[in-house]
């Protein structure tokens, strides 16, 4: 075992320093004020730079050619000064120590507190097995998020995590661990400081994150991170807020692609339809009609893998099962004119009885086995299989070619990527890894995110005008870049619901914002009516919003399948549709800052006591939160509303006061949600299909006690004319006092499909006396009726203190003004 306990020598080679210990060397980079890069090696030299996952780098890297869209920093100059015990030397945010002997780095802030603390003397250690470990300092106030797609409650600390990409069908969405994603990022908040830090290892290999799980008596508290292989490579974020961890992580790793608007709409799958004998085709179609008979909108269909089954009962990627869908290409425009996108299942196993098998391997496409120069052969869905090593440049074109000549040729244009996590149990089976050759247990981690970068090439090539859309199920760090995710095939359960919330939200902070769950559960016979109808209001809130199953009963899980419950299951649907414009315009915010959509309560309050364990309250952006039902069987719900604002419940409009637990009464259509006080939230009116109809009609519910803004994206939301500034980007800020004001200002040259705006003022205390648009006076109505039959003019809603007002849409910047002024009526 080595471990390093002595600094022997340092060297200050101004953009960078060098350290040389008793067992390793090291390197230190500050790429900003706010991330430094922490390398170490056990070995006599550092391994070359070669990252799918960077999109920040201030050196050379050999994926600089894969990674194209990479920016290039120039890291700060250390002034590297020394003292007695220490070296240091420090940003404009941040102080570096690096302690002689016993040899640790430490890490605070300019007002001294503490940030990051190696644990002297079992710092950076390597095994007799050839594993690192890196142990840091764990306090008593310590809270840990994040570590990507992980069971249980939001806060990780006293668990033990581990890294590895696996199929977990069914799994306890509580407990189990690994699952499918492998993120080796956390965020660290001391409660005691109110300061937030994050973690990223940069480390493709299986690894293992405890985080206080182990306690010795001889040593201070700590957690550690140990990978099974590569160097211990890791990069500090500073906060001091979760949300700037989340921004600075996403300026490492990249910001969420931009998914087509209609990828935030109902999208429709099960396994069910395409295993049917024949004509296939006929029954998805016929789900689309049955949506719209029952008055369900529905924007996509995610086709399962039975399409492509062969004459011998097995999936075969590429293959069309002509039985099923006789013409492909009149199958897909069909869905078009439904308004619904298809994307069919491809995998990247390939059984050796698939009609391409003998082509990839002559062409030496597949992960090859570590003895010889054959493909490598594992377990997989329906028998022996090999599996496409995207590291292989060859391999990446030959299947481009298949996904646009059996796919993209027929009509489609978005990819659902599946069974993608690599579990090839021969851990040094071989990859090309662009030439330089590398072992599958340093690359399994990754493929899913190459998977999805040859998805997004293929499309892209395909029709330049294309948005692309591809959906995976695996990924690593960075995987946000090329395609929104699922967590999987979990279990129909209560369970499932419930903990599937802390599990997005824990996502979401690791940089993936675009995202959700099988809603209804995959795995497990259908769920019963109130666990549906409670996982469908739970899943209006998900960016990937789509129910789908692989029954064990024989049964499939429909909108419709409990009649009598259908109406509950439309109405959430609806409510989903009426938040579109709120959620593309939190998606483009995620494209740009990296925030998730679904928030943790920390996220947006993290100076609240109260929410730093809360695993399934959520905010959806900052202005909504949502306090979904989760368990069976009630009829009271108890819900905390964060300290620092009001909060307005959805419906009614009553106001309650934050820091408090109020119970309310709940029915099976509810559906808890509250609006934040300043908040500014845009609604569609009478959006029944995010293909086929324009909004024209805007709707804004704005709560009038507090000062907000808002940014409302809109473009075309179905090509790539938004990156030529065709968009339209409308900062709306509101200023209260007793005259508040709305201020409109646009920029970009997308022509708005909107026509006429309506705001949904809440007041807090009084009506309005007077509005104004610019100069002119806005007519009052005092009569509901005749104003919702007028185009101009504003009403007051007195049962929700609510002032109404519409307008058409001038084209240009503009401010509405609302004037509080108490009308003294009987003085004379």
């Amino acid at each position: 075992m080595q471990v390093s306990t002595i600094l022997l020598e340092i060297k200050n080679h101004s953009n960078f320093i060098e350290l040389i210990t008793d067992a390793a060397k090291f390197q230190m980079f500050a790429l900003t004020d706010d991330i430094l890069r922490i390398r170490c090696s056990f070995e006599r030299d550092f391994a070359k730079d070669s990252s799918y996952s960077l999109i920040m780098t201030a050196w050379e890297d050999e994926m600089d050619h894969v990674i194209k869209d990479r920016t290039r920093v120039t890291p700060l100059l250390i002034d590297l000064q020394e003292l007695d015990e220490y070296y240091t030397w420090s940003s404009n945010k941040l102080v570096v120590k690096i302690y002689k002997a016993p040899f640790a780095i430490v890490i605070e802030d300019m007002n001294g507190q503490l940030l990051h603390q190696d644990i002297a003397n079992k710092s950076y250690v390597q095994d007799e097995l050839g594993r690192k470990y890196h142990y840091s300092s764990l306090q008593d106030d310590d809270y840990y998020y994040g570590f990507g797609e992980k069971s249980g409650q939001l806060n990780k600390k006293n668990r033990r995590l581990r890294m590895h990409n696996v199929d977990t069908i069914g799994y306890n969405s509580e407990s189990t661990d690994p699952l499918y994603k492998h993120i080796p990022f956390y965020i660290k908040f001391n409660s005691k400081q109110r300061t937030a830090s994050g973690m990223f290892y940069h480390n493709t290999y299986n690894s293992n994150f405890d985080v206080g799980s182990e306690r010795s008596g001889y040593w201070p508290k700590y957690s550690y991170y140990s990978t099974e292989g590569g160097e211990l490579d890791y990069f500090f974020i500073n906060g001091p807020t979760i949300k700037e961890v989340v921004k600075r992580y996403t300026d490492l790793t990249g910001k969420s692609i931009l998914t087509p608007k209609y990828s935030l709409g109902y999208l429709g799958s099960t396994m069910f339809y395409t295993e049917l004998e024949t004509r296939s085709d006929e029954a998805i179609i016929g789900f689309l009609d049955k949506c719209k008979a029952e008055g369900i909108p529905c924007d996509g269909f995610f086709m399962s893998s039975g399409y492509t089954t062969g004459e011998d009962g097995k999936r075969y990627v590429f293959n069309w099962n002509y039985d099923r869908f006789p013409d492909p290409a009149a199958f897909v425009q069909s869905t078009e004119q439904h308004g619904a996108t298809l994307s069919p299942n491809i995998k990247p196993g390939m059984l050796l009885t698939h009609p391409h098998y003998k082509e990839f391997a002559e062409k030496q496409l597949f992960v090859k086995d570590e003895n010889n120069d054959q493909p490598v052969i594992d377990r997989y869905w329906g028998g022996p299989a090999s599996f496409v090593d995207f590291t292989n440049p060859e391999a990446r074109e030959q299947w481009k070619g298949y996904v646009k000549h059996q796919l993209l040729d027929h009509g489609v244009t978005a990819i659902w990527n599946d069974n993608n996590e690599y579990e090839i149990q021969q851990s040094n089976a071989q990859c090309h890894y662009e030439g330089l050759g590398k072992p599958i247990s340093a690359l399994s981690s990754v493929m899913p995110n190459l998977m999805a970068l040859t998805a997004v090439e293929a499309i892209q090539e395909h029709d330049k005008n294309i948005r692309p859309y591809v959906v995976n199920r695996a990924g690593y760090a960075g995987i946000q870049r090329y395609a929104q995710t699922w967590a999987g095939d979990n279990l129909t359960s209560w369970n499932s619901l419930k903990f599937n919330i802390p599990l997005i939200l824990g996502l979401g902070l690791s940089g993936v914002a675009n995202q959700g769950c099988d809603i209804g559960g995959f795995y497990g016979p259908a769920p019963e009516p109130e666990l549906f109808v409670r996982w469908v209001q739970n899943g209006i809130f998900q960016p990937r919003f789509s129910i789908h199953s692989s029954n064990t009963d024989n049964t499939v899980t429909e909108p419709w399948m409990y009649p009598s419950y259908t109406k509950y299951i439309r109405d959430a649907i609806s409510l989903r549709y009426e938040l579109v414009p709120y959620f593309y315009s939190l998606l483009y915010e995620s494209s740009t800052i990296g925030s998730p959509m679904m928030r943790p309560l920390v996220y947006e309050f993290e100076n609240d006591p109260q929410v730093w364990d809360e695993s399934f309250e959520f905010m959806l952006g900052s202005s909504i939160l949502v306090a979904n039902v989760v368990d069976p069987g009630v009829t009271t719900h108890r819900i905390y509303l964060p300290s620092g604002s009001d909060w307005i419940e959805w419906k009614s409009k009553k106001r309650y006061a934050g820091g408090e637990t109020i119970e309310i009464p709940v029915q099976l259509d509810s559906i808890p949600m509250f609006i934040r006080s300043g908040g500014i939230i845009p609604l569609a009116h009478q959006l029944n299909n995010i293909h086929h109809d324009n909004i024209n009609h805007l709707k804004l519910l704005i709560e009038g006690s507090n000062d907000g803004t808002f940014v409302y994206y809109d473009d075309d939301g179905m090509s790539l004319s938004y990156t030529d500034k065709q968009y339209v980007k409308t900062n709306i800020s509101l200023q209260v006092g007793n005259e508040s004001t709305i201020s409109f200002q646009s920029e970009g040259d997308f022509i708005s499909s909107i026509e006429t705006y309506e705001i949904q003022f809440i007041c807090k205390d009084v009506s309005p006396v007077t509005i104004t648009l610019g100069n002119h006076i806005i007519q009052r109505y005092l009569d509901e009726d005749q104003w919702k039959q007028s185009q101009y003019g504003w009403y007051f809603n007195i049962e929700q203190k609510t002032a109404q007002i519409k307008y058409n849409n001038p084209h240009c910047d503009h401010t509405i003004k609302i004037d509080f002024s108490v009308k003294d009526l009987i003085s004379i």
